[in-house]
């Protein structure tokens, strides 16, 4: 079993930065790939970003590559999402989740196992 708790989300100016926080507890093998995905009203979920555990491998969306960076400090058992350049389209829920399978398509949030509550991020002059 993996629990994920999201922090790190507020309110900020254009132009700004946040840094999302994942705390995964858990067994390594139950969060094999930890991904961020956000959705904002009235759209669908969206991929941002993932990060596999064990080699560090990262991937990002197009919409944010350049902007946004996933890590992970494995030692806190927590990923980050490092967000800057933020603009009003950013503004969404931002949650954390966890796969169990590496062999997962990483984008695809059907094949997430275990998710966070969320934290809302809000982009906004």
């Amino acid at each position: 079993q993996v629990q994920l708790v999201e922090s790190g989300g507020g309110l900020v100016q254009p132009g700004g930065s946040l840094r999302l926080s994942c705390a995964a507890s858990g067994p390594t093998y139950s969060k094999d790939i930890i991904g961020w995905f956000r959705q904002a009203p009235g759209k669908e979920r969206e991929f941002v970003a993932a990060i596999y555990w064990i080699t560090g491998t990262t991937y990002h969306a197009d919409s944010v590559k350049g902007r946004f960076t996933i890590s992970r400090e494995s030692a806190k058992n927590t990923v980050y999402l490092q967000m800057n350049s933020l603009k009003p389209e950013d503004t969404a829920v931002y949650r954390c989740a966890a796969s169990r399978s590496r062999l997962a398509l990483y984008y695809d949030d059907t094949q997430y196992h275990y998710w966070g509550q969320g934290t809302q991020v809000t982009v906004s002059s």
